[in-house]
């Protein structure tokens, strides 16, 4: 951690790291829900929609390694800033597709891009930010996520009702310049870069720190699959017990905000009580929640299991990205990230496909369950691993 005279304050994080990640997150949560649409508007079939609408994960993945050689080239701020200008340059391929190539392009360019400012916002953190709060700062930065999350899409509904969906493709170019230009315009002292890793390529330090990732990695990976396997699976159950669409939406969006309102609890108890006290509630109640959610045959119930997982999934925020801050060693810390952030992205990319062969085979119950025991094999894994590291 770099040694400063004042006492680091959190509120010095707004700018520079909340804020831009905040607007960054707006355009990417609303271009997410028109993909499939603008995709079958040049001819593809579902199947084809949906791959074309998982390409921005791709990207992310394909760029997860590199991401690392790229911010300690650039340093944080500067990796930032390149990697929202070309988030909006490789979006006017889908603002001006004239097919699904170009489309198919501008997304997997702006998952790419995510890679790089992901991982450029969370070694800065891991590097300035002192252990005692850490949990906090990410927690805001969870926070910030989610915040985007509710407004991008929100702003996206009244593009599409107001000029049309083609014109939402422009929100995630505007808000990923915006980002640019705040971190364009933060002061250099506000936001310094932390000095380069020293030492050897990212799979060197992946199979030197192997058992750290092999334990305390795949735990928090649990977390990040039940995260999303909440994400699919609460409206395949609404589909699946026949409750209307709109009640559906209704039901999430109150849980969503839910979400919202208690994400710095977290942060509040993983720096007061520690990483297992916010690590075993989350994942514990996510599996707890999972399990009810099979048994949820009405509206009343779905709501309740809908809250019952945002509540749990609250107690999480930001901790993911703690652990891995943690558990970064002090000579390389972004290619130990960039690995670890491989591993959290490989498991969110495998949820789906996974989710929709075990309910091919077994069905939808017993696939949302199956989630639920891989939930509560990770807390498992928090239980019995977290002390056993000490935090950098």
């Amino acid at each position: 951690m770099t040694k400063t005279e004042q006492p680091f304050k959190i509120k010095s994080l707004v700018y520079p790291v909340f804020l831009p990640s905040f607007l960054f997150s707006v355009g990417e949560a609303a271009l997410i829900p028109v993909i499939p649409a603008s995709a079958e508007g040049f001819g593809a079939d579902l199947a084809t929609a949906g791959f074309i609408a998982g390409l921005g994960m791709l990207g992310t993945l394909f760029a997860d390694i590199p991401a690392a050689r790229i911010v300690n080239h650039f340093g944080e701020r500067k990796a930032m800033i390149y990697a929202a200008a070309v988030a909006a340059t490789g979006i006017l391929f889908a603002v001006f597709a004239t097919n699904m190539i170009m489309l198919s392009l501008g997304i997997l360019i702006t998952g790419a891009c995510h890679a790089i400012f992901g991982l450029a916002r969370h070694g800065y953190i891991a590097e300035v930010v002192p252990v005692e709060k850490r949990g906090r700062s990410l927690a805001i930065l969870g926070g910030a996520f989610r915040a985007g999350g509710f407004v991008g899409p929100l702003l996206g509904a009244v593009v599409i009702a107001t000029i049309g969906v083609s014109a939402v493709f422009w929100l995630p170019v505007i808000f990923s310049l915006l980002a640019g230009f705040i971190l364009l315009s933060t002061k250099p002292g506000a936001m310094a870069d932390t000095p380069p890793n020293q030492g050897h390529s990212i799979f060197f330090i992946a199979r030197r720190e192997n058992r750290k990732l092999r334990t305390l990695g795949l735990a928090a990976s649990t977390l990040a699959i039940a995260r999303t396997a909440r994400t699919i699976g609460l409206p395949l159950w609404a589909l699946y017990i026949n409750l209307p669409v709109e009640t559906a939406a209704l039901y999430i969006g109150i849980a969503g905000a839910l979400d919202f309102a208690l994400f710095y609890t977290s942060g509040q108890v993983v720096d007061r009580f520690g990483r297992r006290w916010a690590a075993m509630p989350t994942l514990t109640g996510m599996a707890v929640s999972l399990f009810a959610l099979t048994l949820a045959h009405d509206a009343t119930g779905f709501l309740l299991v809908a809250l019952a997982l945002s509540l749990s999934n609250a107690l999480g925020s930001g901790l993911v990205m703690v652990i891995g801050a943690d558990l970064a060693p002090k000579d390389a810390r972004n290619e130990f990230l960039a690995f670890y952030r491989l591993m959290i992205d490989g498991g969110v990319a495998m949820t789906a496909p996974a989710l929709s062969l075990m309910t091919v085979i077994f069905g939808l119950p017993v696939a949302i369950a199956g989630f639920g025991v891989i939930s509560l094999a990770g807390a498992v894994g928090m239980w019995r691993y977290i002390p056993k590291f000490e935090i950098n």
